[in-house]
């Protein structure tokens, strides 16, 4: 019989990517609320049975103080829009360069609900991060940055796990203040938990580039200085082409097709003299992750809201009407098809480090 293997952690990035994207573009409140349902029970039931799994509940934790914290700005700090005024407050206007803010005075109902849909939706993008950080741990991506990019893949996997070393971190301490007969909840609690969390969790993301270092990660080859130089130039000129490129792109007054062709080029060089710049990196893998078919169904389910969300409207009805918004019938079927990875696959229960190795 053989062993249930993890998920391509790729596959679950680009499927929280996904979702993400969908949240930018709809302001539609129902909407928000199924792609946070759909990623908490993909996360409950394909999550990693480990601490840091516990990261998608902390995000959603930070993503609801978001919420709170955007409302009572707009009420204290904030730009009057006219509408149904359901509070006054004591009103200072600041100078005319803050472009209408305001310390106090009327809030409307309008403006409460504007800000509230942008505090949501702010927590539902955590929601999307805590859920791929949950689903793949962001250590087995660093088997997958190209040779040449070791720097950026060292600073950029101590980045993407500290939120889990953050829930380890929080889960040790918590045990450890219980042991000791203290409170673990509450407002006074934070205080007591909150700098040792941070400080653990910083000092695990580091000893990982330590450990990284310490093991050989991206140590060189011996390759001719005029090669290593040749490399690093066509890799500028084509990252500078690419750049130049993507502004006629952005640019309307500018050759949009000379600019997709330098685009194109500039790209083509950088990769090419990234793929060629790697050669002067010896690399190992104990075992590589593979891509079969439960990585392009979770593709395909991810794929599909995304094009529902564009060809149909994501934000039906009048903007800034208070008035609880409709449902649109095609992005929410479109988004159920998401929820899909959940129901074809168990929980995870191995190390997922203990998969995929680089050395």
């Amino acid at each position: 019989m053989s062993r249930p293997r993890l998920i391509h952690p790729v596959a679950w990035w680009l499927w929280a990517l996904g979702l993400a994207w969908a949240t930018m573009q709809t302001s539609n409140i129902p909407l928000l609320l199924v792609i946070a349902a759909v990623c908490g029970f993909v996360v409950s039931a394909r999550r990693a049975r480990t601490v840091w799994g516990n990261a998608f509940g902390l995000l959603l934790v930070f993503g609801a103080v978001g919420i709170v914290v955007t409302v009572l700005l707009q009420v204290l700090i904030g730009t009057r829009t006219p509408g149904h005024v359901v509070l006054t407050l004591p009103q200072w206007d600041l100078p005319a360069w803050t472009d209408g803010l305001s310390v106090g005075g009327p809030v409307t109902g309008e403006a409460l609900l504007d800000s509230a849909t942008k505090g949501l939706r702010l927590a539902v993008l955590m929601a999307c991060f805590g859920a791929a950080n949950s689903l793949a741990h962001p250590g087995r991506l660093l088997v997958l940055v190209p040779a040449a990019l070791y720097e950026l893949g060292v600073a950029v996997v101590v980045a993407l796990t500290l939120i889990p070393q953050l829930t380890a971190a929080l889960a040790r301490v918590r045990d450890a203040q219980r042991l000791r007969g203290r409170r673990t909840t509450g407002l006074r609690a934070i205080r007591g938990i909150g700098v040792p969390v941070l400080e653990e969790a910083l000092e695990g993301s580091i000893a990982l580039a330590a450990s990284m270092d310490s093991r050989g990660y991206g140590r060189s080859a011996a390759l001719p200085a005029r090669v290593r130089r040749l490399t690093h130039l066509v890799l500028l000129l084509g990252l500078g082409a690419a750049l130049v490129g993507s502004y006629f792109v952005v640019d309307p007054s500018a050759a949009h097709g000379w600019g997709v062709l330098g685009l194109a080029v500039g790209s083509g060089l950088a990769v090419v003299a990234g793929l060629y710049s790697g050669r002067r990196l010896r690399r190992t893998r104990y075992r590589h992750d593979p891509w079969g078919g439960p990585e392009w169904l979770i593709l395909v389910s991810v794929a599909v809201p995304l094009a529902c969300f564009a060809l149909a409207d994501a934000n039906p009805g009048a903007s800034g009407v208070l008035r609880w918004p409709s449902l649109p019938l095609v992005p929410f079927l479109g988004l159920l098809l998401a929820a899909l990875p959940g129901l074809t696959g168990g929980p995870t229960t191995q190390n997922p480090l203990s998969e995929a190795g680089t050395s």
